[in-house]
């Protein structure tokens, strides 16, 4: 099975309801923007962070009109982190692809919350902005840059709860 078909069996097999459509590769927000359907979904950039140690991994979502400060997201995730007693993540990066690899199952361009099926020991923490939680519904890649994936709001919330990964919203910018 493709990335995509193992994306859709998985919410087939756990009834959460989504649409999806397939275009050419969109392996940059910009690219993709081109492709995507005028369907009210909030298009979501993620990205996959490590922190200074590399032991502790990140994958952030955010309305993909909206640009991130790392240095800003370091500072509100050190907070939220020793808030809950959790480590401070120190200064984060990027996580290279062979992370990527070992710990979503994706490469680069195709990151998206759904790579957190393939993350069978829950190691990644997933921290999505607040203003998602407005949303009506959501848009991602379906494991492949040549897809996406609308699902609402509380279908999302539904994956999200029975994955097992830890995750948080939280005010990103």
């Amino acid at each position: 099975m493709t990335r995509s078909e193992i994306v859709y069996a998985y919410l087939d097999a756990y009834s959460i309801q989504y649409t999806h459509y397939e275009h050419p590769e969109g392996k940059t927000i910009e690219e993709a923007k081109r492709w995507w359907h005028d369907d009210g979904s909030v298009h979501c950039k993620n990205i996959f962070l490590r922190n200074h140690k590399g032991n502790q991994h990140y994958l952030v979502c955010f309305d993909c009109d909206h640009d991130l400060d790392i240095h800003d997201l370091e500072q509100r995730l050190k907070a939220r982190l020793q808030a809950a007693g959790l480590a401070a993540p120190g200064k984060l990066s990027f996580a290279s692809p062979e992370r990527m690899m070992k710990y979503l199952g994706l490469e680069p361009g195709s990151v998206s919350p759904f790579g957190l099926i393939n993350d069978v020991e829950h190691h990644v923490i997933l921290f999505l902005d607040n203003n998602l939680q407005n949303a009506a519904s959501l848009s991602f890649h379906p494991n492949d840059c040549r897809g996406t994936v609308v699902i609402s709001h509380d279908e999302f919330i539904k994956y999200i709860e029975g994955l097992g990964n830890t995750y948080e919203f939280m005010d990103l910018y």
